[in-house]
């Protein structure tokens, strides 16, 4: 009999980490699939496509501001319910979204589901860590963090095929169809969430913006803003260096974010043994292919390999990274778990800057040797940010686990 409890109680936490996982794959793909169907949505909220991509930035600017202040403001209430009461929020103003035919209002709207999108992640976080046991909190980590590589690979060409062939509303309306869905199954399956911090807003910031929690964010925007620095300009690459074009290059595209979603599933496993170690080994797989990626380039197959290195490494830190901060936040848990979103957009935005800056001045290539400076610089910082420790036991909420790093069992 306990053999087959067992079974069951493993069955419904394996189905509500899918769960956590479907709720992040909605969501970023009503992120990004903005960008597929940029041209219509344009022309129907009649603006240039150069001012509707700010849709995409208000989204961005939402999720790495909104997100965090949204967590400190709700610090105080049910985890549970307000993981629901979040993604019924975010449906109906998608919903508003494809309603209203005014581009100021679609502004903030996007603007406002990204400042939800980010209080969700938060709030996903500490219901994976609250269904499973510490072993196994990098894999929970894997299946929130997974849905945003997923729809990035799959969620975002599907949404735009479906936008092209019917509209951008009905791509925008089966991301919501599939939401509601998500909705109804997260009230039934979603067990009680206790938190994963402890005390007030004034309490939870202090501990999660620590010197020791900012030093690994600061980390989390040079591994990010290293690879964007090439992304961002990738495609000139592949055509003017590699001589690929037209949907080979959305094939290379492909591989690449297939790898993304392989390293975030399987990276959870490396957060569990040691978050700092793989952090550190994924940040030299990342230099190395970004290295191979620009002496190979006239290759196409080995152009190809470099890229599916590259995905796996560059997301496959995304659970360490995230059990790291999570762990050094000690009481300030729940807020912290908001925190690497921000920094990973924030570093996003500045690679591809510095990509732009690169490729305006040196032409097609200087994007991978920017990315391979700032990746190669993050390693000493990987290295230094490994030392550091969580706060004392005595501080810790007994509910959050310890790193792997330290001796003690808890986190503080």
């Amino acid at each position: 009999m306990s053999t087959q409890t067992a079974s069951g109680s493993q069955a419904r936490t394996n189905l509500a980490l899918l769960l956590l996982f479907l709720g992040t794959f909605t969501m970023g793909s009503a992120e990004l699939v903005v960008v597929g169907v940029l041209q219509p949505l344009a022309t129907d909220l009649g603006v240039s496509v150069s001012t509707a991509g700010f849709l995409v930035t208000a989204y961005a600017l939402g999720l790495s501001i909104g997100g965090p202040i949204l967590t400190a403001l709700t610090i105080k209430l049910g985890r549970r319910a307000l993981l629901w009461s979040t993604l019924t929020v975010w449906l109906v103003l998608n919903l508003v979204a494809v309603l209203t035919a005014n581009f100021a209002v679609f502004v903030v709207v996007r603007a406002l589901t990204g400042s939800l999108q980010g209080l969700f992640v938060g709030l996903a976080f500490t219901a994976g860590i609250s269904i499973v046991p510490p072993q196994r909190i990098g894999r929970a980590f894997s299946a929130v963090i997974g849905g945003f590589a997923v729809s990035t690979a799959f969620g975002v060409p599907i949404g735009t095929l479906i936008g092209e062939a019917s509209g951008w509303e009905s791509a925008f309306l089966a991301i919501i169809g599939l939401g509601v869905l998500v909705l109804a199954a997260l009230v039934l399956v979603i067990p009680p969430v206790p938190s994963g911090g402890v005390g007030n807003a004034w309490t939870q910031a202090r501990h999660a913006f620590a010197p020791r929690v900012l030093a690994v964010l600061g980390l989390c925007v040079l591994l990010f803003a290293g690879p964007y620095a090439t992304l961002t300009y990738i495609t000139p690459f592949l055509d003017q260096v590699t001589g690929i074009s037209g949907a080979l290059i959305g094939a290379f595209l492909l591989a690449y974010g297939a790898a993304t979603a392989v390293g975030a599933f399987g990276g959870g496993r490396f957060a569990d043994r040691n978050a700092a170690r793989a952090i550190l080994v994924a940040n030299v797989v990342l230099v190395a292919a970004l290295v191979f990626l620009y002496f190979v380039g006239k290759v196409p197959l080995l152009v190809a390999l470099a890229l599916i290195i590259w995905g796996i490494a560059g997301f496959g830190m995304v659970p360490s990274l995230q059990y790291r901060i999570v762990s050094l936040s000690g009481p300030g848990a729940d807020l912290a778990a908001t925190l690497p979103a921000s920094a990973i957009n924030a570093g996003i935005a500045i690679g591809s800057l510095v990509g732009g800056w690169a490729l305006a001045a040196h032409g097609a290539s200087a994007p991978v040797i920017a990315g391979i400076v700032v990746s190669a610089f993050a390693v000493p910082v990987s290295w230094a940010t490994g030392l550091l420790r969580p706060p004392a036991t005595d501080e810790a909420p007994a509910s959050v686990p310890g790193d792997s790093l330290d001796p003690s069992p808890k986190i503080a």
